[in-house]
């Protein structure tokens, strides 16, 4: 077999990353993300930028001191990651950088100058030559510092091609050990990124003795896609963030190329120091920290990256897991696959979900659950355990079979206003759920909606009904949680208990008063006359 091509990954989190807005580190949180990072196993921490405040400075210098060797959770050989510093070509910057991470185990001295027409006349207001000087010497000044010196030409992927050889060249030439080549803007499409770097690696004199990196942001929603074909391309270090922060709209995900090198391993040959069970909790830790939430539909870590809700997936995943799974989630740090029940899903994922909670049912009763499942979840948008439970338990049981068949509760509808008693009306059918089912309405008046609706459904069932007690319970947490009422009803001289669950209180207290009446018609609640013990 051949032995799989490592690649270095090289996290820019706490520099590019942290230069997103709103976001502002304190130099514990910094050391804390950067020994999560170390602990993941990333190669190389850019810890900031250490001449643009006195407070990164110290951040990095913090980082630089307290992180070194990690603890591997895969068991693989610890080793101190490189802790770079970012400085512009410019001595002061240089030698404030090295200052900076001058403690670390092994320190790198990151320098970058602008080559591309528009920042050069623009930003820098340089001519080539003057670029072409200051790039030279910075990595001139960096190398007699630090025997770890990358250069990185800003806009790369909008300069002409003869000066970025040019460029390139000097710097190899000044004692650079790695190139980068940033994609700043995130304006190339991957084809063309990777001919660049093929066009760099083939003319530019020394390319042979040093690094290719690669250095992509994601104005197009091309990072990773060019980022990995750099690496196709030759380039042996990816430059990345945790979730993909970074300016505007943001940089190379560590995540996704870590993953997608994992995945395909057996066609693409690469391999990463990442320990992948550790990624989760990086995503987590910058996600808190930074306060930048990760979206639902993000690759790898978001919400929904290993969620399944849709009916006919649910019932592939119940089947083997790699239909619609490419990735086990626990590979990232996951607990695991998660069937979320929704309007969207199907009667296997429902039955699965309450197998899983220990929950028994008869296909009858299963059939009667599921149909009142789908009921509530086009009112809400993800239901829990405890709703699928409160579900089952009002669906199952001796009693449920036999007064399944009697009322059931097709529409009901209430209003109320300020100095006029509420009203409701409801709309019951009996008998088989078909064309020649018996339907009966009532509308009645109340004290209360509650009232008004279960004296409705006592008229429309043609009985006489009283509500004797009520409780009601959110069965979970939030406005839209599944309310549980419980009843005790008086029909006809007989005293039963029943119970009803709704997202609407008052379509809840309805179902169990229904329920209620249907146990007594039934003849399966014990005689209690009014009166008796």
């Amino acid at each position: 077999m051949t032995t799989p091509t490592p690649i270095t990954l090289f996290d820019t989190t706490l520099r590019d990353g942290e230069q997103s807005p709103g976001i502002a580190l304190s130099h514990n949180e910094k050391v804390e993300i950067a020994q999560q990072l170390a602990t993941l196993g990333i190669d190389v921490i850019e810890a900031g930028f250490p001449a643009a405040s006195q407070g990164d400075f110290e951040g990095v210098a913090a980082i630089a001191a307290g992180v070194g060797t990690s603890p591997r959770p895969d068991g693989k050989d610890p080793r101190p990651p490189v802790i770079a510093a970012l400085c512009r070509a410019t001595p002061g910057d240089i030698a404030r950088g090295w200052e900076a991470i001058a403690a670390a185990h092994r320190p790198r001295i990151h320098t970058f100058i602008s080559t591309s027409p528009v920042h050069m006349e623009k930003k820098l207001r340089m001519s080539p030559a003057q670029v072409l000087a200051a790039a030279t010497a910075a990595v001139t000044q960096a190398r007699q510092l630090c025997e770890d010196v990358e250069f990185s030409a800003e806009d790369a992927t909008r300069t002409q091609l003869d000066f970025l050889t040019e460029v390139f060249a000097a710097a190899i030439a000044a004692g650079a050990t790695t190139i980068n080549v940033p994609d700043t803007v995130g304006y190339l499409l991957p084809d063309e990124y990777a001919a660049l770097l093929t066009q760099l690696q083939r003319t530019v004199p020394g390319a042979q003795n040093v690094v290719w990196s690669v250095h992509c942001h994601d104005d197009l929603g091309l990072a990773t896609a060019s980022t990995l074909a750099g690496i196709r391309a030759g380039a042996r270090q990816a430059e990345v963030t945790i979730n993909g922060i970074g300016e505007r709209a943001g940089n190379t995900a560590c995540e996704e190329v870590v993953m997608a090198l994992h995945t395909h391993r057996h066609t693409l040959g690469y391999t990463t120091n990442v320990t992948t069970t550790q990624i989760a909790r990086a995503s987590r830790l910058v996600s808190m920290l930074t306060c930048y939430p990760v979206q639902p539909n993000k690759a790898i870590v978001g919400a929904n990256a290993f969620s399944h809700e849709s009916g006919i997936h649910q019932h592939g995943m119940l089947a083997d897991r790699t239909t619609y799974e490419i990735m086990d989630p626990r590979e990232v740090g996951l607990g695991g696959t998660r069937l979320v029940l929704g309007k969207h899903s199907g009667r296997h994922a429902f039955a699965d979900a309450l197998t899983s909670l220990g929950v028994r049912m008869a296909p009858e009763a299963l059939d009667r659950a599921f149909a009142r499942f789908k009921e509530l979840a086009d009112r809400k948008v993800q239901l829990v355990d405890e709703d699928l439970v409160a579900l089952a338990t009002e669906e199952s049981g001796d009693t449920a079979e036999q007064v399944g068949s009697i009322w059931r509760l097709e529409h009901f509808e209430v209003s109320a206003s300020t100095g006029q008693p509420p009203q409701a009306s409801v709309r019951l059918s009996r008998g088989e759920q078909t064309a020649g089912a018996s339907v009966t309405g009532a509308t009645t008046s109340g004290s209360g909606m509650i009232d008004a609706a279960c004296l409705a459904v006592a008229k429309a069932a043609g009985v006489d009904a009283q509500l004797l007690a009520f409780t009601v319970a959110g069965v979970t947490p939030g406005t839209d949680a599944v309310g549980d009422v419980t009843v005790q009803v008086e029909v006809a001289g007989q005293r039963t208990n029943a119970r009803g669950v709704s997202t609407d209180v008052v379509e809840a207290s309805a179902r169990a008063f229904l329920n209620a009446i249907n146990k007594v018609m039934a003849g399966v609640t014990p005689t209690n006359r009014t009166g008796n013990p």
